[in-house]
């Protein structure tokens, strides 16, 4: 006679293949009071994996209450690991820390087993946030130790990730990213369960994008996008991996790839956290801004705050583009005044200080800023960060008329920005270097410099940062709008019909490259679709 399925069978056979939705349908519907800690935990996990978070917590504080209720303090602990990991997800300190309390409680007096690991991770994490690298450090390391004495892999493998960021934010970059690339490794080779894999990948692509770290950046990422396929595409993971590669996109100049990556981003995750989907909609602003669509950068950087992402330093350069700049001057300080953790963050922050600090002529404030930025510079072993002060002493000095200590500094920071493969940093050294021979006497040079790089710009697209240095160099091409050459030869192919791809076959580029010139045109000409820019050209006789 055949054996009868229940329901709660098929619900714990769901959970053990990591069939999410079948999981979460399932549990939610049989009757709470025969659910075990076990049961509870799955269903838990399932509406994490389906991105209802509220239903999430509320089904890890039932499974965390029956495993206390059945003495099985290792689990209980690991709830509330879990629970404090999610409460400070959601922006939640107090009721996180009161959860890594009751974890730590609960193992005091048990033998040493896998949720020590666990906890020694949330430790070494917590630390770091509240500015104590060494001790983040010490207890990244008893987790890996504890990992593999009890034989996890998925605590060895958290703990060593844990321990390479402790690194970094102490300044012991090269140490850092070495542990991070062996934490991969374990990820890679498939050994992690599938919410620590994502927890990795996130940590480690973000650090390297914080570190300006291109390639290895691009690598890890493009590991990301191939597991991304395979979990949920409800959960949390694909929209977070969207905000990675539209960072990514940004850094390498590919500013359309990052706007639609964004911009996708931002739709996946405002149903799931509305400041992580306000993150997405400041690099939409990002890439629009430094592409010369004003318009379009103000319009994303004002839907990322309404999300409650302060929108800095991006916002504040725009505004000082704009001529506005008392209205950066208060946007940064305000942001400069809550970000006290992330080093590379405050960077950025203190460089954009510095340069509205001088378009105000406040020479005093922009020499505060850049020796806090020096200072930064000294204690972390980052290229990105030493760059970003090379270049923020550097635009001091030429504003104090120390042009040859300028020109160093410009130097210096565009060989580092090359390095890095930033073409959008390298090119604004660049151009600084350009003003700094300038000024010392030595104007064709400076010329050259300014040229080279006007032209890194136009391929990148930047069509106000190009449009800048023509002016500069009393350059104009005479072609109506302020179309570069390049701009009207894509112009002309838009006028006769073709499509994107059909231009980029006929030029001999990318497709996204076309793309950019099509959003520069638009932006440039203060249009919105392919007909009015046709219109345009032949009515300035460029079709």
């Amino acid at each position: 006679m055949a054996s009868v399925v229940t329901d709660i069978e098929r619900a714990r056979d769901a959970v053990a293949r990591g069939s999410w939705p079948e999981a979460y349908e399932l549990l939610r519907s049989l009757d709470p009071s025969e659910l075990t800690g076990p049961d509870l935990e799955g269903l838990a996990d399932a509406a994490w994996w389906m991105s209802r978070r509220d239903d999430s917590i509320a089904a890890r504080q039932k499974a965390y209450a029956a495993f206390a209720a059945s003495s099985n303090d290792a689990r209980a602990s690991f709830m509330a690991v879990r629970l404090c990991i999610e409460h400070f997800e959601r922006r939640e300190p107090a009721v996180a820390g009161g959860w890594l309390m009751r974890a730590q409680r609960h193992l005091r007096e048990q033998p040493e087993c896998a949720e020590h690991g666990f906890l020694a991770v949330i430790e070494s994490t917590v630390a770091r946030f509240t500015g104590d690298p060494d001790r983040s450090i010490e207890r990244a390391r008893d987790a890996t130790e504890i990992g593999h004495r009890v034989g996890h892999r998925d605590v060895i493998a958290v703990g060593i990730h844990a321990e390479g960021l402790a690194l970094i934010a102490s300044g012991r970059v090269s140490e850092g990213v070495a542990l991070l690339d062996e934490a991969m490794i374990s990820v890679l080779a498939g050994e992690l369960s599938p919410f620590f894999t994502g927890v990795v990948y996130c940590d480690v692509i973000e650090a390297c994008l914080q570190l300006g770290d291109v390639r290895r950046a691009g690598e890890w990422s493009d590991a990301a996008r191939a597991w991304c396929e395979t979990v949920p595409p409800q959960s949390p993971f694909p929209g977070l991996c969207r905000v990675n590669r539209a960072e990514l996109a940004i850094l390498r100049g590919a500013w359309s790839e990052a706007e639609a990556e964004a911009s996708l981003a931002s739709e996946q995750l405002r149903r799931i956290d509305q400041e992580d989907s306000g993150a997405a909609w400041y690099l939409v602003g990002e890439a629009r801004r430094r592409s010369g669509n004003a318009t379009g950068a103000e319009e994303a950087f004002a839907k990322a705050r309404d999300l409650g992402f302060d929108p800095q330093p991006g916002w504040a350069l725009l505004r000082l583009s704009q001529g506005k700049v008392d209205a950066a001057v208060g946007a940064l300080r305000g942001a400069l005044s809550a970000e006290l953790g992330n080093p590379f963050r405050r960077s950025r922050l203190l460089a954009a200080q510095i340069d509205v600090a001088i378009a105000l002529g406040d020479l005093e404030a922009a020499g505060e800023a850049d020796r806090e930025l020096v200072a930064l510079a000294g204690r972390f072993g980052a290229a990105s960060v030493a760059a970003t002060a090379d270049t923020g002493s550097g635009a001091l000095l030429l504003a104090q008329d120390d042009a040859p200590g300028a020109l160093d500094r410009f130097r210096r920071a565009c060989a580092t920005w090359q390095d890095l493969r930033l073409p959008y940093e390298a090119a604004r050294a660049r151009a600084l270097c350009g003003r700094a021979l300038i000024a010392i006497g030595d104007e064709g040079a400076g010329r050259e410099e300014l040229r080279a790089a006007r032209a890194a710009f136009e391929r990148l697209g930047a069509a106000a940062d190009a449009s800048a240095i023509a002016g500069h160099l009393g350059e104009r091409t005479g072609i109506p709008g302020g179309l570069t050459e390049r701009e009207a030869e894509v112009l002309r192919l838009v006028a006769a019909g073709r499509s994107n791809r059909q231009i980029a076959t006929e030029l001999v580029i990318s497709e996204h490259t076309v793309a950019r010139h099509v959003q520069n045109i638009f932006a440039k000409l203060a249009v919105s679709s392919r007909s009015a820019a046709t219109a345009f050209a032949f009515e300035h006789g460029l079709a």
